[in-house]
């Protein structure tokens, strides 16, 4: 099936680099017949990703356990103690980053010695967000287009007795915009006391497994919103989100200051003229969630009740009157609160399954005793392939502040 995929995606993309030049060459025809292709292919290709997502769920349904499952953690505690990498599928790595708010927690850790368990520090908990988004498994591919509707057909009116016998007006005809998801490399390097060795090798594994995990998440979160950072960016965040003709996939609203009109703001930004945009989040930074639970009415009443999740605190909800506004924090976000500088993008707003994280391929991990030995530490290295885009036109609201004057 991955196979079919990948041949399917190839056509795919055959058929829109077709369309794209009949648009430019100005013929119609060949361009209806390359976006029907497309629509087709689609429709396989929804086909072969549900069998997929179904093959998933079991996957992810039958991870192992018990002693099947420290028998692998032993095996593979024994090639990092020699030095040697482990390889984890893109479906290991989906279960272990879905999984990293309970993994590398001192619950997993059975110490073989007095002094061996090596506490996380308080509040160690990866933004949520790689949770939420539209994760695919994009194993042996180079790229991967989505295809997406810009603008729709539109519907032309005139009275009976005037457009009788007459030549119909021309509907406009939609536009598709092309979001392309190519791998971009992601590393992972850590430390910790060597101490970690004396843990029994399940234990050692695990944890290491899962620090491994949480500094990929905390990543992840990082490019998810604000993509790669180069000039032509690999993986695309939600703040720079192009399509494959240059344009921007997200809208921008031009936000000044956290006041009791922000939420409000976003909440209306977001959708179409005709509805507001359903299973919306707002992504923000910890200090722009302060501000928003400090504003006073002049009753000195909260304006906003911000209710953090019991289960996990980095996602919650704001209540606005009658709006509820769910949240995450996300650190590598930058705060509109007390911010000076202009046409700087802060917090964002939109449902995130509009935003496409693709795994590329193995994850590998290994373990480095020589980098910071003289400090004993060792060094927990990872390497993988990722790539996300946005995929649903105006998928997102951005808010930016105001740009200078003049």
């Amino acid at each position: 099936m991955k196979n079919k995929l990948i041949d399917l995606a190839a056509k795919r993309q055959n058929a829109l680099d077709r369309a794209e030049k009949a648009i430019q060459d100005g013929k119609n025809e060949d361009y209806t017949a390359a976006m029907a292709e497309v629509s087709n292919l689609n429709t396989e290709i929804k086909q072969v990703q549900d069998l997929l997502t179904e093959q998933q769920k079991n996957l992810m349904e039958k991870e192992p356990t018990g002693a099947e499952a420290k028998d692998i953690a032993e095996g593979r505690a024994e090639q990092l103690l020699k030095g040697d990498a482990v390889k984890f599928s893109a479906m290991e790595v989906l279960r272990g980053v879905r999984n990293s708010v309970t993994l590398a927690t001192g619950t997993l850790v059975q110490p073989a010695g007095a002094g061996s368990t090596i506490r996380d520090p308080l509040g160690s908990i990866p933004s949520s967000i790689v949770d939420q988004v539209y994760v695919q498994d994009l194993t042996g591919m180079e790229s991967f287009s989505e295809p997406y509707v810009i603008t729709e057909l539109d519907a032309k009116g005139a009275a009976v007795s005037t457009a009788a016998g007459t030549a119909r007006t021309t509907s406009a005809d939609p536009t598709f915009g092309i979001a392309q998801i190519k791998p971009y490399e992601l590393s992972v390097t850590t430390f910790v006391d060597r101490n970690l060795s004396r843990l029994s090798p399940a234990s050692y594994y695990e944890k290491i497994y899962g620090m491994a995990m949480k500094a990929m998440r905390r990543k992840l979160a990082t490019l998810i919103v604000n993509g790669d950072g180069q000039t032509s960016p690999a993986m695309f965040g939600i703040k720079n989100a192009k399509n494959k003709a240059g344009n921007s996939i997200f809208s921008s609203l031009e936000v000044s200051t956290v006041d009791s009109g922000l939420l409000d703001s976003f909440f209306f930004a977001y959708g179409s003229d005709e509805a507001i945009g359903s299973n919306a989040r707002l992504y923000l930074t910890k200090a722009d969630l302060r501000a928003i639970g400090k504003i006073r009415n002049t009753n000195q009443e909260r304006v906003f009740k911000v209710r953090p999740d019991g289960g996990n605190p980095n996602i919650g909800v704001i209540e606005d009157g009658g709006v509820i506004v769910p949240y995450t924090i996300v650190p590598g976000l930058t705060s509109l609160n007390g911010n000076t500088d202009k046409s700087s993008q802060t917090m964002v707003y939109g449902d995130p399954l509009n935003y496409e994280l693709g795994l590329f391929g193995d994850y590998t991990i290994r373990v480095d005793e020589s980098v910071k030995a003289v400090e004993r530490m060792v060094a927990i290295l990872g390497d993988a392939m990722v790539g996300g885009n946005l995929i649903v036109d105006k998928g997102f609201v951005v808010g930016t502040t105001p740009a200078a004057a003049g």
